[in-house]
């Protein structure tokens, strides 16, 4: 027997109807995951910060990055302290700071020149260009980061480059007469925030002009090296999420500028 189908209730129909709306809605607007709010966040950097440098290389890309760039507020050395506190402050405990070579958790106020303190290290060693810590290459937290006192002091004003002796305290650490390697996990930091140095101060704003090389022993010239194993460490460590959240909170609450070579690490390659 033939069976015929009656036409569903009208209410019925309605529902349907309601039903695929919401449906079709859902498929051309997904939520945002953090992964597409990240991306957008990275296109709105090149859209307006980054405007003027895209499309370039070499000393042409140097030079817009430096104009970007010296766009920026500046703190006293005293209020570095504070910086620091926020900037490198532990993922896993707010009370503490991560030493950048000892990779230590450390209480925030452990500050100061006693053994087993913390305190102010020129990842570009203030040395190299004789500019002190007086406002400018002095105290910008771009390369400013907080270090065990000991193991600051054996750092020195030394350059960075491969091998050596561990150092006592801070495990994966090699030192020797003329060079220091960090730790791998930060290799990649100690690159970015050398050649940020490089890019911002391009002597035109009283203070000398900083410039990486491919030697060790420079002394008290402007120059720190070696260049071509900070490019390695760029490539081997790559800008993590510490590494990404201290640009921004310098960026959003500090200085106002940003270090390029976190946001593009490629742009390394490009100029050098």
């Amino acid at each position: 027997m033939l069976r015929l189908r009656m036409p569903a209730p009208r209410s019925t129909l309605l529902a349907l109807a309601a039903g695929l709306a919401l449906t079709c809605v859902a498929t051309t607007a997904p939520a945002a995951t953090p992964e597409t709010a990240t991306n957008r966040s990275a296109t709105t950097l090149d859209d307006t910060y980054y405007q003027d440098a895209l499309g370039k290389s070499g000393p042409a890309l140097k030079d817009a990055l430096h104009t970007i760039i010296s766009d920026q507020s500046k703190l006293s050395y005293s209020q570095v302290w504070d910086a620091l506190r926020n900037t490198d402050q532990d993922p896993d405990n707010s009370s503490n700071v991560i030493l950048i070579y000892a990779g230590r958790s450390q209480s925030k106020y452990d500050n100061g020149g006693d053994i087993g303190d913390w305190n102010r290290e020129h990842v570009w060693a203030k040395s190299h260009g004789d500019f002190g810590t007086s406002t400018g290459p002095g105290t910008d937290i771009h390369h400013l980061r907080p270090s065990d006192v000991r193991v600051n002091s054996i750092r020195g004003n030394k350059d960075f480059d491969l091998g050596g002796s561990e150092v006592d305290g801070a495990p994966d650490n090699y030192t020797d007469s003329d060079s220091f390697e960090p730790r791998d996990a930060v290799k990649g930091d100690v690159a970015r925030m050398i050649l940020y140095m490089a890019v911002r101060y391009e002597g035109d704003d009283g203070f000398a002009d900083l410039e990486p090389n491919d030697r060790v022993s420079n002394g008290s010239q402007p120059y720190i090296g070696r260049l071509s194993v900070l490019k390695q460490w760029n490539e081997q460590d790559p800008p993590d999420a510490f590494e990404q959240r201290r640009n921004q909170v310098i960026y959003d609450r500090y200085q106002h500028n940003r270090n390029p070579f976190i946001d593009h690490p490629e742009w390394v390659e490009a100029i050098w």
